[in-house]
């Protein structure tokens, strides 16, 4: 992009005193650092682009967005640089246009931009009559600036408020099932029996052939009380007993609870855990319904046969969980619904199972994350806040610092195995 103080200063350069020109070279280039500084300090990043759409200036917020060397981009078609970009649509109506984009490299995030046109004034146009105008008569196009905004924590934000308010929907959803089937339900049982009671005076054959029917009425009456609970307790806040605890241990009696159900299916289960990991403040019973349902899930997504690594470790900020099978893994188009109230990858599934297990996991100010390939399994990773954390010293010798900086890593692994003794 050319500078018309430059071109003017370049056809007037015979006539400026030597050490005019010095005065004017320095202070060009001052002014250029100083602003490619100044740009630089931005978090939004900048991409500047010539009229043939080649990149002239990037700054390197730009650069870290879409993981660009900026050497290797000046003077590059910015669609070879940020592929996917629309470039040629985005900038034939002369306009300013602003869209947002998804970037999968070198990390997921969601980006807004817009382009602007940059054009010169009418005046310095009528200088220059054989400059090139662009279709709207502004002036001579020389070039586009986009700026670039990360906005993937306020989409997250956003998403979050969403999700909030679709759970506030569903509990008062809850309450009215409460009151509106439970009631019916338990009207319904107090007749079943009452008529259970006048089968005695009845024919033995009929009375048979009736009660078969009774007790067909009552277990289908037992499966909507059974849903309405599930429902309720997917969506209902809870109070926490909330006391210390050992958070290997508790996986240690949720694997030799569920060990036997997960032998008889051929699945292995392996306990990585780091023995000095913190104890922390839970709820234990709600925890260890959190640790059964993601051992189920995953015993349910490897079928028969498989292996199932159940590791426990923690830094300075968190402690974590991660369950980590062999399974079929999930859908790259499903893995967003998972935590869906009644959405379920299993023939015969609740759906309410994940749903109730990141209640109980946020209701300890915690996260849950998802990790999933088709054919490759599954890992799911619960995160706990340490909670208050104190103050320390780092040491001054950055050797020193490495090695005592480092958290505790060292993992015993427990291979857990239940064997049937045959007769």
């Amino acid at each position: 992009m050319k500078s018309r103080f430059i071109d003017k200063f370049v056809d007037h350069l015979d006539k400026v005193n030597p050490k005019e020109v010095q005065s004017y070279v320095l202070r060009i280039v001052q002014e250029m650092g100083f602003l490619s500084k100044v740009f630089d300090a931005l978090r939004e990043g900048v991409i500047v682009t010539d009229p043939e759409s080649r990149i002239s200036y990037i700054n390197d917020a730009a650069c870290g967005l879409f993981g660009i060397d900026r050497d290797a981009a000046i003077g590059e078609p910015i669609r070879s640089k940020i592929r996917g970009l629309d470039w040629k649509n985005l900038t034939c109506s002369g306009r300013v246009v602003s869209r947002d984009l998804e970037v999968f490299y070198p990390e997921n995030r969601y980006i807004n931009f817009y382009i602007a046109p940059l054009e010169s004034d009418l005046a310095t146009e009528s200088e220059n009559p054989d400059a090139t105008a662009d279709t709207n008569g502004n002036g001579e196009l020389l070039g586009h600036v986009l700026l670039l905004r990360d906005i993937t924590q306020t989409r997250q934000v956003e998403a979050e408020k969403i999700e909030s308010e679709k759970i506030s929907a569903l509990t008062m959803l809850a309450a009215g099932v409460a009151h509106e089937i439970g009631n019916p339900l338990n009207s319904l049982n107090i007749h079943l029996q009452l008529i259970k009671r006048k089968l005695k005076k009845v024919e033995p054959e009929l009375a048979a052939e009736l009660g078969e029917l009774l007790e067909i009425s009552r277990g289908e009456i037992n499966r909507l009380d059974f849903i309405v609970e599930k429902f309720l307790g997917a969506v209902r806040p809870t109070t926490l007993q909330s006391t210390p605890t050992d958070l290997n241990e508790l996986l240690q009696e949720s694997t030799k609870f569920l060990g036997p159900e997960l032998s008889d299916r051929d699945i292995d289960i392996e306990l990585r855990i780091n023995e000095r990991l913190p104890k922390t403040n839970l709820d234990r019973d709600q925890f260890k319904q959190v640790f059964y349902n993601l051992i189920r899930n995953a015993s349910q997504a490897m079928g028969n046969a498989g292996k199932l690594i159940i590791s426990s470790d923690y830094d300075d900020y968190n402690l974590f969980v991660s369950f980590a099978d062999s399974g079929e893994g999930i859908a790259a188009d499903k893995l967003g619904k998972v935590f869906d109230p009644y959405f379920t990858t299993k023939k015969a599934g609740s759906g309410l199972g994940l749903l109730i297990v990141r209640r109980i996991v946020r209701e300890h100010g915690g996260e849950i994350e998802f990790q999933s390939e088709e054919g490759a399994g599954t890992t799911v990773t619960i995160y706990l806040p340490r909670g208050e954390k104190q103050m320390r010293m780092l040491p001054a010798a950055a050797s020193t610092a490495v090695a005592n900086d480092e958290p505790a890593t060292s993992h015993d692994v427990i291979d857990v195995e239940w064997k049937e003794e045959k007769s």
